[in-house]
């Protein structure tokens, strides 16, 4: 918190300035992209091999992209593309064989995190892979989230599952009372198995810590005129951070204390950036964070997106301290953290001053207006892109390393009350 607020309101923003005409050449290349995309998406390759040709033309396209659109050089390319890419499409297919059920959105959800850790293992040390544990902890949340956030859930049926699911990531082997918790328990025996309680304690500390990040972030909710703005600002550190937290101790079993210090901050970076990006729908639903608050208030968001943008500045600074990770996985991180933030100011335009947007448009690859037509033209074609998505389920190896097997939510939860035969079909 003491770090968020020394960051100032009113300097001017870093980082590369674009001219109209580079500008218009990454827009070229981003509907060049966009185009090939809904091409594939047309095409709606059913058989194996056809589902894997698209595969393989659509990280090309994407590899295209980031040269032109993103000035990525050919390491920081394959980085994406070798790495990152790989380990999302592994994510979705284990996904989706867990739980035929998961949605297109609960599994990029599940992936953002999934990236997030991949993020940090070569910051740690680690080679970037998908783990078991990573696995369970990224499909957790959807699981949680989606009940949290129904409408049609009562207060005190949430209060009991969030109670009961305490008492699971404290290690009680209590019996699951519905598919919800059968999966949820499954995914939690993944991290103990991975991470034996008695020798990885650092772990579970750091998955109950986000969980009662959690809670008082539902808390808050309930009483929105009741939080001042540095309760407010506490509980989104809490939550972002300890998530990122998580994310680490995941990847690596313990922490140092520089390592902690990091993780902690990048998650409370991702936090406030994701509530910039919400700020609208945050407001309408009377969610309270720091963005939605003053926007309610009706003051314009241009002091807190420019304190978010230096406060990336220092995380970046932390993150070049670290001993581990090579320049080019650095430089892509940084620039990913200040892409989210310039393109939720895009989105959001109606809660910033006219001039602070133009200014802040010269630091952006793309045009405001670009950004915006592109993100309703993806919106109408979501059902179109749903048939590449299911393309890149496709696994390439038919023994491709699924860490849970037919019968596994049985085995945890032996007295689970609802049939569980759909979630481990494989």
């Amino acid at each position: 918190m003491a770090a968020w607020n020394a960051c100032p309101t009113q300097s001017a923003l870093t980082g590369p300035v674009f001219s109209a005409r580079e500008q218009r050449k990454r827009e070229f290349a981003y509907d060049e992209a966009l185009r090939a995309a809904e091409r594939e998406a047309r095409r709606v390759p059913r058989g194996r091999t056809q589902r894997l040709d698209a595969q393989d033309r659509m990280t090309a396209a994407f590899a295209r992209f980031s040269s032109v659109a993103l000035d990525l050089d050919d390491n920081a390319t394959h980085l994406l593309t070798d790495d990152f890419l790989p380990a999302g499409t592994r994510l979705a297919q284990w996904a989706r064989r867990f739980d035929a059920s998961l949605s297109m959105a609960d599994i990029v959800q599940a992936c953002r995190n999934a990236w997030t850790a991949c993020g940090l293992q070569p910051l740690l040390g680690e080679q970037i892979a998908l783990s078991p544990s990573i696995l369970g902890y990224s499909l957790l949340y959807p699981y949680s989230d989606n009940y949290l956030d129904g409408e049609s859930i009562s207060s005190r049926q949430k209060l009991e599952f969030s109670e009961r699911f305490r008492e699971r990531l404290r290690g009680e082997r209590i019996g699951a009372l519905n598919l919800r918790e059968a999966a949820m328990w499954t995914l939690v025996a993944l991290i103990e198995d991975e991470f034996p309680r008695d020798r990885y304690p650092q772990v579970f500390d750091c998955l109950l810590a986000i969980h009662r990040a959690q809670e008082e972030s539902i808390a808050q909710q309930k009483k929105p005129g009741e939080c001042d703005a540095d309760q407010v600002l506490r509980i989104s550190c809490a939550k972002g951070g300890s998530s990122v937290l998580a994310d680490a101790c995941l990847s690596h079993g313990s922490l140092k204390e520089q390592e902690s210090e990091f993780a902690f901050d990048w998650g409370v970076l991702l936090q406030l950036g994701d509530d910039l990006q919400d700020v609208r729908e945050d407001a309408r639903r009377g969610s309270v964070t720091l963005f939605s608050s003053a926007a309610a208030a009706g003051t314009p968001l241009d002091g807190l997106a420019t304190r978010l943008l230096n406060f990336s500045d220092r995380v970046s600074d932390k993150m070049d301290r670290m001993p581990n990770g090579t320049v080019v996985l650095k430089g892509l991180l940084r620039m990913s953290w200040r892409s989210l933030i310039v393109m939720a100011m895009a989105d959001s335009r109606e809660f910033f001053t006219a001039s602070f947007l133009a200014h802040a448009e010269r630091h952006s690859p793309f045009r405001f207006e670009f950004l915006r037509a592109r993100r309703d033209r993806l919106a109408g074609r979501r059902g179109l892109f749903a048939t590449l998505f299911e393309a890149f389920l496709e696994p390439r190896h038919v023994d491709d390393g699924l860490p849970f097997a037919a019968g596994r939510i049985d085995r945890v939860n032996p007295i689970a009350a609802d049939p569980i035969a759909s979630l481990t079909a494989l």
